[in-house]
């Protein structure tokens, strides 16, 4: 279901290793896989990343919440540019980014080209 915090679903991640939260706004404007990037986490990526790799993913996580946390002013137009810019580069690179998480169903993605997009990205969005 859509409640995270029920008790079943507080205690399957309690002993899983990490949980993929999907996003059924993202779904419904067609953007899959529609994973919450900001809702996900995994406990083993410390084991199966290196530190660059992580540095570089923690960037980017960064910069989305960034955005979320601006997204109301976003949404009415008072957020004033130059006031973060975490959000400045998420608003002036959203199609990079979204098109970065993105994968049609036919598409498939190696490890070491998705990280190098996202290497890529994030410094386009201003670096590490």
């Amino acid at each position: 279901g859509d409640d995270h915090n029920e008790p079943i679903a507080d205690a399957a991640r309690s002993i899983l290793d990490g949980h993929v939260v999907l996003d059924r706004k993202l779904s419904v404007v067609g953007h899959f896989p529609s994973v919450d990037m900001l809702g996900s986490v995994s406990r083993l990526s410390t084991r199966v990343t290196t530190p660059q790799q992580r540095a570089t993913a923690v960037a980017l996580r960064s910069i989305l919440a960034a955005k979320v946390a601006a997204q109301d002013l976003l949404d009415v137009g008072a957020y004033k540019p130059g006031t973060n810019h975490k959000v400045d580069a998420a608003v002036a690179h959203a199609d990079a980014i979204d098109a970065f998480l993105r994968q049609s169903i036919d598409e498939p993605a190696l490890a070491a080209e998705s990280w190098a997009r996202l290497e890529s990205l994030v410094g386009m969005l201003g670096g590490v």
